[in-house]
Protein backbone atom coordinates (compact mmCIF):
# COMPACT_ATOMS: atom_id res chain seq x y z
CA UNK A 1 0.00 0.00 0.00
CA UNK A 2 0.99 3.86 -0.72
CA UNK A 3 2.15 5.61 2.34
CA UNK A 4 0.69 8.67 0.77
CA UNK A 5 -3.16 8.96 -0.18
CA UNK A 6 -2.81 11.31 -3.00
CA UNK A 7 -2.33 9.98 -6.38
CA UNK A 8 -0.77 11.98 -8.90
CA UNK A 9 -2.91 13.17 -12.37
CA UNK A 10 -0.88 10.76 -14.17
CA UNK A 11 -2.12 7.97 -11.58
CA UNK A 12 -5.38 8.87 -11.65
CA UNK A 13 -5.89 9.00 -15.26
CA UNK A 14 -4.40 5.59 -15.18
CA UNK A 15 -6.64 4.29 -12.87
CA UNK A 16 -10.14 5.79 -14.82
CA UNK A 17 -8.97 4.56 -17.79
CA UNK A 18 -8.61 0.87 -15.87
CA UNK A 19 -12.24 1.00 -14.33
CA UNK A 20 -13.43 2.31 -17.66
CA UNK A 21 -12.79 -0.20 -19.67
CA UNK A 22 -13.26 -2.89 -16.77
CA UNK A 23 -16.80 -0.89 -16.42
CA UNK A 24 -17.35 -1.28 -20.58
CA UNK A 25 -16.32 -5.51 -20.43
CA UNK A 26 -18.73 -6.20 -17.51
CA UNK A 27 -21.94 -3.97 -18.59
CA UNK A 28 -23.55 -6.53 -16.88
CA UNK A 29 -22.76 -6.00 -13.27
CA UNK A 30 -24.22 -2.40 -13.86
CA UNK A 31 -26.31 -2.16 -17.09
CA UNK A 32 -28.78 0.45 -16.01
CA UNK A 33 -25.46 2.74 -15.24
CA UNK A 34 -23.87 5.23 -17.75
CA UNK A 35 -19.88 5.51 -17.22
CA UNK A 36 -20.26 9.35 -17.24
CA UNK A 37 -22.03 9.76 -14.22
CA UNK A 38 -19.60 7.48 -12.62
CA UNK A 39 -16.68 9.13 -13.50
CA UNK A 40 -17.88 12.74 -12.51
CA UNK A 41 -18.69 11.28 -9.08
CA UNK A 42 -14.82 10.00 -9.41
CA UNK A 43 -13.03 12.80 -10.11
CA UNK A 44 -15.01 14.65 -7.59
CA UNK A 45 -13.77 11.96 -4.56
CA UNK A 46 -9.99 11.82 -5.10
CA UNK A 47 -9.81 9.68 -1.58
CA UNK A 48 -12.23 7.49 -3.05
CA UNK A 49 -9.98 7.02 -6.09
CA UNK A 50 -6.82 6.52 -3.51
CA UNK A 51 -8.71 3.48 -2.05
CA UNK A 52 -10.07 2.48 -5.20
CA UNK A 53 -6.65 2.52 -6.61
CA UNK A 54 -5.45 0.31 -3.61
CA UNK A 55 -8.02 -1.99 -4.58
CA UNK A 56 -6.33 -2.18 -7.80
CA UNK A 57 -3.07 -2.52 -6.89
CA UNK A 58 -3.56 -5.67 -4.37
CA UNK A 59 -5.94 -7.34 -7.07
CA UNK A 60 -9.15 -6.61 -6.12
CA UNK A 61 -10.02 -5.28 -9.67
CA UNK A 62 -12.60 -3.12 -8.29
CA UNK A 63 -16.01 -2.59 -10.71
CA UNK A 64 -19.23 -0.43 -9.76
CA UNK A 65 -22.29 -2.89 -8.90
CA UNK A 66 -25.23 -0.66 -7.86
CA UNK A 67 -26.42 2.70 -7.48
CA UNK A 68 -27.85 3.83 -4.63
CA UNK A 69 -30.17 6.84 -5.20
CA UNK A 70 -31.30 7.80 -1.74
CA UNK A 71 -27.78 8.20 -1.33
CA UNK A 72 -26.29 9.47 -4.28
CA UNK A 73 -23.68 6.34 -3.99
CA UNK A 74 -21.85 3.92 -6.86
CA UNK A 75 -21.33 0.79 -4.37
CA UNK A 76 -17.73 -1.04 -5.73
CA UNK A 77 -16.69 -4.52 -5.37
CA UNK A 78 -13.52 -6.16 -5.44
CA UNK A 79 -14.69 -8.56 -8.53
CA UNK A 80 -11.50 -10.26 -9.30
CA UNK A 81 -12.18 -13.98 -10.28
CA UNK A 82 -10.27 -15.34 -7.16
CA UNK A 83 -9.37 -13.68 -4.21
CA UNK A 84 -7.19 -10.68 -4.20
CA UNK A 85 -3.46 -11.78 -4.16
CA UNK A 86 -2.34 -8.82 -2.60
CA UNK A 87 -4.62 -9.61 0.35
CA UNK A 88 -3.92 -13.26 1.33
CA UNK A 89 -2.42 -14.88 4.56
CA UNK A 90 -3.98 -12.84 6.63
CA UNK A 91 -6.21 -13.26 10.00
CA UNK A 92 -9.23 -11.83 10.35
CA UNK A 93 -8.68 -9.07 12.93
CA UNK A 94 -5.75 -7.78 15.33
CA UNK A 95 -6.96 -9.97 17.96
CA UNK A 96 -6.71 -12.98 15.69
CA UNK A 97 -3.08 -12.34 14.51
CA UNK A 98 -1.79 -11.26 18.00
CA UNK A 99 -3.11 -14.39 19.46
CA UNK A 100 -0.64 -16.35 17.01
CA UNK A 101 2.37 -17.20 19.04
CA UNK A 102 4.25 -18.55 16.05
CA UNK A 103 4.33 -17.71 11.67
CA UNK A 104 2.38 -14.60 12.66
CA UNK A 105 1.26 -12.31 9.57
CA UNK A 106 2.41 -8.74 8.99
CA UNK A 107 -1.07 -7.52 9.40
CA UNK A 108 -5.06 -8.90 8.90
CA UNK A 109 -7.76 -8.16 7.19
CA UNK A 110 -9.50 -5.95 8.87
CA UNK A 111 -6.56 -3.82 9.53
CA UNK A 112 -5.93 -3.84 5.65
CA UNK A 113 -8.87 -2.93 4.25
CA UNK A 114 -9.38 0.32 7.35
CA UNK A 115 -5.65 1.71 5.77
CA UNK A 116 -7.00 1.05 2.11
CA UNK A 117 -10.77 3.10 3.24
CA UNK A 118 -12.50 -0.32 1.77
CA UNK A 119 -15.04 -2.11 4.08
CA UNK A 120 -15.21 -5.92 4.03
CA UNK A 121 -17.93 -7.28 2.29
CA UNK A 122 -21.21 -8.93 4.18
CA UNK A 123 -22.52 -12.29 3.67
CA UNK A 124 -25.25 -10.52 1.74
CA UNK A 125 -23.09 -8.70 -0.26
CA UNK A 126 -20.87 -11.61 -1.12
CA UNK A 127 -24.20 -13.74 -1.76
CA UNK A 128 -25.14 -10.45 -4.13
CA UNK A 129 -21.62 -10.74 -5.66
CA UNK A 130 -21.89 -14.16 -6.88
CA UNK A 131 -25.16 -13.05 -8.99
CA UNK A 132 -22.78 -11.56 -11.35
CA UNK A 133 -20.49 -14.03 -11.80
CA UNK A 134 -18.31 -16.72 -10.60
CA UNK A 135 -15.71 -15.48 -7.75
CA UNK A 136 -13.58 -17.61 -5.22
CA UNK A 137 -14.12 -20.79 -7.43
CA UNK A 138 -10.30 -21.76 -5.98
CA UNK A 139 -9.95 -19.63 -3.07
CA UNK A 140 -11.79 -17.90 -0.63
CA UNK A 141 -12.78 -14.76 1.48
CA UNK A 142 -13.31 -13.20 4.75
CA UNK A 143 -16.48 -11.45 5.45
CA UNK A 144 -17.22 -9.56 7.71
CA UNK A 145 -18.22 -11.42 11.01
CA UNK A 146 -21.23 -10.80 13.61
CA UNK A 147 -20.25 -9.79 17.04
CA UNK A 148 -21.44 -12.57 18.75
CA UNK A 149 -19.23 -14.69 16.42
CA UNK A 150 -16.19 -12.74 16.70
CA UNK A 151 -16.85 -12.47 20.93
CA UNK A 152 -16.49 -16.72 20.94
CA UNK A 153 -13.27 -16.45 18.82
CA UNK A 154 -14.33 -17.11 15.31
CA UNK A 155 -14.72 -15.49 12.02
CA UNK A 156 -16.69 -15.91 8.78
CA UNK A 157 -15.48 -16.48 5.58
CA UNK A 158 -17.16 -17.34 2.07
CA UNK A 159 -16.37 -19.20 -1.64
CA UNK A 160 -18.58 -20.37 -4.30
CA UNK A 161 -18.23 -24.38 -4.74
CA UNK A 162 -20.52 -26.93 -6.96
CA UNK A 163 -22.68 -23.78 -8.15
CA UNK A 164 -23.23 -22.41 -4.49
CA UNK A 165 -22.07 -20.23 -1.91
CA UNK A 166 -20.88 -21.21 0.97
CA UNK A 167 -20.06 -19.57 4.31
CA UNK A 168 -17.92 -21.33 6.96
CA UNK A 169 -16.35 -20.12 10.30
CA UNK A 170 -12.65 -20.57 11.44
CA UNK A 171 -10.96 -19.11 14.21
CA UNK A 172 -9.82 -15.67 13.91
CA UNK A 173 -6.50 -16.60 13.77
CA UNK A 174 -6.23 -19.13 10.68
CA UNK A 175 -4.90 -17.55 7.59
CA UNK A 176 -4.47 -19.37 4.21
CA UNK A 177 -2.48 -18.85 1.14
CA UNK A 178 -5.99 -18.65 -0.57
CA UNK A 179 -7.66 -16.66 1.92
CA UNK A 180 -7.86 -12.89 1.29
CA UNK A 181 -11.00 -10.34 1.79
CA UNK A 182 -13.00 -8.95 -0.72
CA UNK A 183 -13.91 -5.06 -0.26
CA UNK A 184 -16.60 -2.44 -0.56
CA UNK A 185 -16.28 1.20 -1.04
CA UNK A 186 -19.56 3.53 -1.60
CA UNK A 187 -18.37 6.62 -3.60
Amino acid sequence: MSLSKDLSTEEQEDLLKTLKSRFEKFKKRHASLEWTGLEAKLRANPSKLWSLNEMELSGGEPDVVAYDQQTNEYLFFDCSAESPKGRRSVCYDQEGQLSRKEHQPVTNALDMAAEMGIELLTEDQYRDLQKLGTFDAKTSSWIQTPAAIRKLGGALFADFRYDHVFVYHNGAQSYYAARAFRGSLRV
